[in-house]
């Protein structure tokens, strides 16, 4: 009994961290993108409210007239994208568009991700996002206090492109346990 109590006390210590990259086809305030510019503040509230929902990265300082790259990040860290991204840097370039968070749970994320406003959003990134033939989004399990950070992200991606998934790394399609056990696929090809 005091072995079944211990195993689902370390289990409930851990939560998700969730990071989501691609690459658009233009830079931010280009017409192409502005469909998905107009989305973004109403998803990312959305997101707050969803089941599961913990935190996610957010900008600490009120210069909206700077780039990510240079913006205050707080706990997350400085701002970290995947080697594969060839976008630019300043804030007339960048061409990238990634979040990261954290969730109770993979299937907290994944009902974020493919339903509602989110889901309807995500059926249209074509629109706005070159095709990539790298992960687009990295899962990995973390303590409940800890606060991933944008250069941990960027080694989880790295790792998931290299190695594929892995209880380190993963995606919806291989997903993993917090003890590091495969789990079924729950990517439903949308």
């Amino acid at each position: 009994m005091l072995i079944i109590a211990y195993s689902c006390r370390m289990v409930m210590n851990k939560v998700i961290a969730f990071s989501s990259f691609s690459i658009m086809k233009k830079p931010y305030g280009d017409p192409v993108v502005a469909g998905f510019e107009a989305l973004t503040p109403p998803v990312f509230k959305v997101a707050e409210n969803a089941e599961g929902f913990i935190a996610r990265a957010k900008e600490i300082d009120d210069f909206e007239h700077l780039g990510n790259f240079e913006r205050d990040w707080g706990k997350w860290g400085k701002f970290a994208v995947p080697n594969y991204y060839d976008g630019g840097f300043t804030i007339a370039e960048e061409t990238r568009a990634g979040t990261l968070s954290i969730w109770e749970n993979i299937q907290s994320v994944y009902n974020f991700t493919y339903s509602g406003l989110h889901g309807r959003a995500f059926k249209q990134r074509h629109k706005w996002f070159r095709e990539i033939d790298y992960p687009t989004h990295v899962i990995w399990w973390i303590e409940r206090e800890e606060i991933p950070t944008w250069k941990e992200s960027v080694k989880r991606y790295d790792s998931l492109h290299k190695r594929g998934p892995t209880s380190f790394s993963f995606n919806f399609s291989s997903p993993f346990d917090a003890q590091g056990n495969s789990l079924p696929n729950l990517y439903d090809g949308s």
